[in-house]
Protein backbone atom coordinates (compact mmCIF):
# COMPACT_ATOMS: atom_id res chain seq x y z
CA UNK A 1 0.00 0.00 0.00
CA UNK A 2 1.10 3.54 -0.75
CA UNK A 3 0.46 6.51 1.53
CA UNK A 4 -0.84 9.56 -0.32
CA UNK A 5 -1.98 13.03 0.62
CA UNK A 6 -4.64 14.58 -1.59
CA UNK A 7 -5.79 18.18 -1.60
CA UNK A 8 -9.46 18.91 -2.28
CA UNK A 9 -11.01 22.29 -3.05
CA UNK A 10 -14.33 23.74 -4.17
CA UNK A 11 -15.67 27.25 -4.76
CA UNK A 12 -18.84 26.74 -6.80
CA UNK A 13 -22.25 25.60 -5.58
CA UNK A 14 -22.59 23.78 -2.27
CA UNK A 15 -18.86 23.69 -1.56
CA UNK A 16 -18.90 21.51 1.56
CA UNK A 17 -21.34 19.00 0.00
CA UNK A 18 -19.06 18.66 -3.02
CA UNK A 19 -16.07 17.93 -0.79
CA UNK A 20 -18.08 15.22 0.99
CA UNK A 21 -19.30 13.75 -2.31
CA UNK A 22 -15.70 13.56 -3.55
CA UNK A 23 -14.69 11.67 -0.40
CA UNK A 24 -17.56 9.21 -0.90
CA UNK A 25 -16.47 8.57 -4.49
CA UNK A 26 -12.85 7.74 -3.55
CA UNK A 27 -13.35 4.13 -2.44
CA UNK A 28 -12.51 1.37 -2.76
CA UNK A 29 -9.37 2.33 -4.71
CA UNK A 30 -8.49 5.13 -2.29
CA UNK A 31 -9.01 4.39 1.41
CA UNK A 32 -9.26 7.62 3.43
CA UNK A 33 -7.38 7.25 6.72
CA UNK A 34 -7.66 10.78 8.09
CA UNK A 35 -8.96 14.12 6.98
CA UNK A 36 -8.11 17.66 7.96
CA UNK A 37 -10.60 20.27 9.00
CA UNK A 38 -12.11 22.29 6.16
CA UNK A 39 -10.56 25.69 5.59
CA UNK A 40 -11.99 28.72 3.82
CA UNK A 41 -9.37 30.39 1.68
CA UNK A 42 -8.94 33.23 -0.74
CA UNK A 43 -8.59 32.23 -4.39
CA UNK A 44 -5.05 31.73 -5.66
CA UNK A 45 -3.87 32.79 -9.11
CA UNK A 46 -7.14 34.24 -10.42
CA UNK A 47 -8.58 36.35 -7.59
CA UNK A 48 -11.89 37.50 -9.13
CA UNK A 49 -13.93 34.54 -7.87
CA UNK A 50 -15.59 33.16 -4.75
CA UNK A 51 -13.57 31.86 -1.80
CA UNK A 52 -12.64 28.19 -1.71
CA UNK A 53 -13.20 25.48 0.82
CA UNK A 54 -10.06 23.33 1.03
CA UNK A 55 -9.05 20.22 2.90
CA UNK A 56 -6.40 17.49 2.78
CA UNK A 57 -6.84 13.77 3.23
CA UNK A 58 -4.33 11.11 4.14
CA UNK A 59 -5.14 7.90 2.30
CA UNK A 60 -3.80 4.53 1.24
CA UNK A 61 -3.95 3.10 -2.25
CA UNK A 62 -2.52 0.22 -4.23
CA UNK A 63 -2.74 2.32 -7.39
CA UNK A 64 0.38 3.61 -9.07
CA UNK A 65 0.47 7.40 -9.70
CA UNK A 66 -0.98 7.38 -13.26
CA UNK A 67 -3.90 5.18 -12.19
CA UNK A 68 -4.47 7.33 -9.09
CA UNK A 69 -4.53 10.46 -11.25
CA UNK A 70 -7.11 8.82 -13.53
CA UNK A 71 -9.18 7.86 -10.46
CA UNK A 72 -9.24 11.39 -9.05
CA UNK A 73 -10.14 12.85 -12.47
CA UNK A 74 -13.04 10.36 -12.60
CA UNK A 75 -14.11 11.50 -9.11
CA UNK A 76 -14.00 15.15 -10.24
CA UNK A 77 -16.28 14.33 -13.20
CA UNK A 78 -18.72 12.43 -10.97
CA UNK A 79 -18.93 15.35 -8.55
CA UNK A 80 -19.68 17.69 -11.45
CA UNK A 81 -16.47 19.49 -12.37
CA UNK A 82 -16.83 21.52 -15.54
CA UNK A 83 -13.87 22.66 -17.60
CA UNK A 84 -12.97 26.33 -17.08
CA UNK A 85 -9.55 27.99 -17.20
CA UNK A 86 -6.35 27.61 -15.18
CA UNK A 87 -6.92 28.63 -11.54
CA UNK A 88 -10.55 29.42 -12.37
CA UNK A 89 -13.66 28.57 -10.36
CA UNK A 90 -14.55 24.91 -10.00
CA UNK A 91 -17.05 22.61 -8.39
CA UNK A 92 -14.25 20.32 -7.21
CA UNK A 93 -10.51 20.11 -7.62
CA UNK A 94 -8.44 17.19 -6.37
CA UNK A 95 -4.64 17.21 -6.45
CA UNK A 96 -2.06 14.60 -5.55
CA UNK A 97 0.11 16.49 -3.07
CA UNK A 98 2.37 13.64 -1.95
CA UNK A 99 2.74 9.97 -2.82
CA UNK A 100 5.03 8.13 -0.37
CA UNK A 101 8.38 9.91 -0.75
CA UNK A 102 8.19 9.81 -4.54
CA UNK A 103 9.50 12.55 -6.80
CA UNK A 104 8.37 12.30 -10.41
CA UNK A 105 7.54 14.53 -13.33
CA UNK A 106 5.71 13.03 -16.27
CA UNK A 107 3.33 14.46 -18.80
CA UNK A 108 0.39 15.75 -16.77
CA UNK A 109 1.68 14.36 -13.46
CA UNK A 110 4.15 15.93 -11.01
CA UNK A 111 4.71 14.59 -7.50
CA UNK A 112 5.02 16.27 -5.08
CA UNK A 113 2.57 18.85 -6.34
CA UNK A 114 4.86 21.39 -8.05
CA UNK A 115 3.46 24.41 -6.20
CA UNK A 116 2.79 22.79 -2.83
CA UNK A 117 5.56 24.79 -1.17
CA UNK A 118 3.94 28.07 -2.35
CA UNK A 119 0.36 27.41 -1.30
CA UNK A 120 -0.72 27.99 2.27
CA UNK A 121 -4.21 26.69 1.41
CA UNK A 122 -2.64 23.25 0.87
CA UNK A 123 0.07 23.36 3.52
CA UNK A 124 -2.11 24.44 6.47
CA UNK A 125 -4.49 21.46 6.23
CA UNK A 126 -1.56 19.15 5.37
CA UNK A 127 0.24 20.31 8.53
CA UNK A 128 -2.80 19.33 10.58
CA UNK A 129 -2.17 15.74 9.45
CA UNK A 130 1.61 15.63 9.02
CA UNK A 131 3.45 18.77 10.15
CA UNK A 132 6.79 16.96 10.59
CA UNK A 133 6.66 15.27 7.19
CA UNK A 134 9.64 16.14 4.97
CA UNK A 135 8.47 17.23 1.53
CA UNK A 136 10.52 15.48 -1.17
CA UNK A 137 12.57 17.95 -3.18
CA UNK A 138 12.17 20.67 -0.54
CA UNK A 139 14.18 18.88 2.16
CA UNK A 140 12.19 20.64 4.84
CA UNK A 141 9.08 19.88 6.85
CA UNK A 142 5.54 20.96 6.10
CA UNK A 143 5.60 23.14 9.24
CA UNK A 144 8.80 24.88 8.11
CA UNK A 145 7.32 25.56 4.68
CA UNK A 146 4.29 27.24 6.27
CA UNK A 147 6.59 29.54 8.25
CA UNK A 148 7.88 30.91 4.93
CA UNK A 149 4.40 31.86 3.70
CA UNK A 150 1.63 34.28 4.58
CA UNK A 151 -1.09 31.94 5.85
CA UNK A 152 -3.33 34.75 7.15
CA UNK A 153 -5.96 34.07 4.47
CA UNK A 154 -6.48 30.45 5.55
CA UNK A 155 -9.21 30.10 8.20
CA UNK A 156 -10.96 27.05 9.57
CA UNK A 157 -14.42 26.96 8.01
CA UNK A 158 -17.43 27.48 10.20
CA UNK A 159 -20.62 26.53 8.36
CA UNK A 160 -23.27 29.21 8.54
CA UNK A 161 -26.71 28.23 9.83
CA UNK A 162 -29.24 27.45 7.09
CA UNK A 163 -31.85 29.81 8.58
Amino acid sequence: MHKVYLGLGSNLGDRSAQLEKALEEMGPEVQVLRRSAIYETKPWGFEEQEEFLNMVIEAETEQEPPALLKKIKDVERKVGRQATFRNGPREIDIDILLYDDLECSESGLSIPHPRLHERAFMLVPLAELASDLIVPGQDTTVAELIERLDASGVHEYQAKPAF
